[in-house]
């Protein structure tokens, strides 16, 4: 791994969305979300990921509208709002949703925000775990851009990777919020991206190929398979119906050509507890509330599971690994990608080549 310098890493993704056209502020909001997917190791979900998916689906593609504002539509609940994101860049909405939910939350107790005409947020861990770190249970979803997973017995995608992403205010007690953060696919379509640009075989019964057939081969890939297959299978599902309530379409409509008045852009979900709205304050044996969480967690982990991994454990390794480093972590592959990426933009205030960063 090469050691990339905050400040480069920053002003080359900024620069990269600006050439793209969004606005100054959606363009701080990319770089920021980026690196904090890099700060904490998530490499399917960096920079790289983000500028794939605004030129195959985004900017490039009408499937987000730089500069877009969001209209916050009517609502009889004052703990509820429901957003038309009109296209806007997803980690700017991200970031609006959940600090509205926040406020929402201090003073209901709950809020929940529901988005819709959205395009791709990227890593939904990055803005639970972000809540969590601000004393909040945060929990988020959405519908993917596209269809590219099969349903549990089928053979045809028709649904997205949908993950789901859950955070807890667990730093007093583990040291760190646990985040709970999957794709209900096997993998992500951002690590079968990675598999490729390593040149590294993928592991056996995770995707398919375009004749529906199991592949290990990254660039035979034609769809994914759900995790835990009918487990899986429902949990994606989920995604969708929620997206459907709010207002999303067909799913193998989506960033893809679609028929006269049918809509083709993902929803999200946000939701933020404040862990006081959910407290009986009845902690057995004279416990308070941080006390009590962290005996339920060592209770998990005593009993010979010390070995076990908390959810949202590797994520706060990574960040620790970061820290020391002084820099933000790439591959070799990775930082001639950024090269490209800096090329393309013209972004002179560094050069991004590999001579010019320590190795770590």
């Amino acid at each position: 791994m090469r050691i990339v310098p905050f400040q480069t890493h920053q002003s080359l993704v900024k620069a990269a969305y600006q050439f793209r056209g969004y606005t100054e502020a959606e363009s701080d909001d990319a770089a920021r979300f980026c690196e904090m997917t890099a700060r904490h190791g998530i490499r399917t979900h960096n920079a790289l990921k983000a500028i794939h998916l605004d030129d195959h689906f985004g900017s490039r593609a009408g499937g987000c509208v730089p500069g877009a504002d969001i209209d916050k539509l009517p609502s009889r609940f004052p703990a509820s709002e429901v957003w038309d994101a009109n296209r806007k860049l997803g980690p700017s909405v991200g970031f609006a949703a959940m600090e509205r939910c926040i406020k929402l939350a201090d003073e209901y107790g709950i809020a929940q925000i529901s988005v819709d005409n959205a395009f791709h947020y990227l890593w939904g861990g990055g803005y639970v775990l972000d809540a969590a770190k601000r004393g909040y249970i945060a929990y988020t979803n959405c519908t993917a851009a596209l269809a590219e997973v099969v349903p549990f017995g089928g053979k045809f995608p028709t649904l997205g990777t949908n993950p789901h992403s859950w955070g807890f205010p667990t730093t007093d007690a583990v040291g760190y919020p646990i985040v709970v953060d999957w794709a209900t696919s096997t993998m992500a379509m951002g690590r079968v991206q990675q598999f490729k640009r390593e040149g590294t075989a993928l592991p056996p019964n995770v995707a398919v190929d375009a004749s529906g057939n199991y592949t290990t081969n990254p660039n035979e890939v034609s769809a994914l398979v759900p995790f835990g297959n009918h487990k899986g299978y429902g949990l994606s599902l989920i995604n969708e119906i929620y997206s459907a309530f709010t207002g999303g379409s067909l799913p193998t409509l989506r960033s893809r050509e679609i028929p006269e008045g049918e809509k083709r852009t993902p929803t999200f979900y946000f939701q933020v507890i404040h862990p006081d709205a959910i407290s009986s304050g009845e902690f057995a044996a004279g416990r308070d509330r941080d006390a009590n969480v962290k005996a339920v967690i060592e209770d998990v982990l005593g009993h010979g599971n010390d070995a076990c991994l908390l959810p949202g454990q590797i994520e706060a390794q990574g960040a620790a690994r970061t820290e020391k480093a002084g820099g933000l972590l790439f591959t070799d592959a990775e930082i001639n990608e950024f090269n490209e990426l800096a090329a393309e933009c013209g972004h002179t205030l560094i050069p991004v080549d590999l001579p010019s960063f320590d190795e770590a």
